[in-house]
């Protein structure tokens, strides 16, 4: 089932989620959710905040990164769920990549972020994974990840770009903007 994604404004995009634990109620069910929504909505990643959930739950899918001539082969076969990820570790140089974001839709900029990260975590069977990743891999679990702790890329741009975005954003809580998903904007007005 598809699943509504939260757009810019709403609170659970700004809280810092909670861990779950092996008796979370459903989690095959929401996982297969999240699945469907993410590629319904062509994203690369998701994080449960996105969908209303303040749980440290995200996905990713980098494969379309992987694809055409500049494409990266680490995000071939780059397919994973993450719970109670914790990153413990950033090295490398930072790094711009236009980034964008299902909660923001219509707006790229570009986010500087170190290039490599360890991260522990668990898969959706309950295995512990200790995991290093770098290039768009790693971006793309830094930027879920993020949801995760309550930022969003537009908080890691300058202060001057962020003012630029105000109407864009306020649009898109209000839910003036065009999508091709179904996304819950918190300040929409019912007629």
């Amino acid at each position: 089932m598809t699943l509504p994604i939260v757009a810019y404004g709403d609170p659970v995009l700004k809280k810092k989620a909670e861990e779950i634990d092996e008796k979370y109620p459903d989690l095959d069910k929401l996982l297969e959710n999240m699945f469907e929504t993410m590629y319904a909505a062509s994203g690369v990643g998701l994080a449960a905040p996105q969908i209303g959930l303040s749980i440290r739950l995200f996905i990713v899918d980098g494969t379309p990164f992987a694809e055409g001539e500049d494409g990266d082969p680490a995000c071939e076969d780059f397919k994973r769920v993450f719970i109670n990820p914790i990153i413990f570790e950033e090295t490398g140089e930072e790094w711009g990549f236009e980034e964008g974001c299902l909660s923001i839709p219509n707006i790229r900029e570009e986010v500087k972020r170190k290039s490599t990260l360890k991260i522990e975590y668990y898969d959706e069977n309950w295995d512990l994974y200790e995991e290093e990743l770098s290039g768009i891999p790693a971006r793309i679990v830094q930027h879920e990840y993020d949801h995760i702790e309550g930022v969003l890329f537009t908080d890691k741009i300058s202060p001057l770009k962020r003012t630029l975005l105000t109407g864009k954003l306020s649009d898109i809580s209000k839910g003036n903007v065009d999508v091709g998903y179904k996304m819950r904007f918190p300040k929409l007005k019912r007629k």
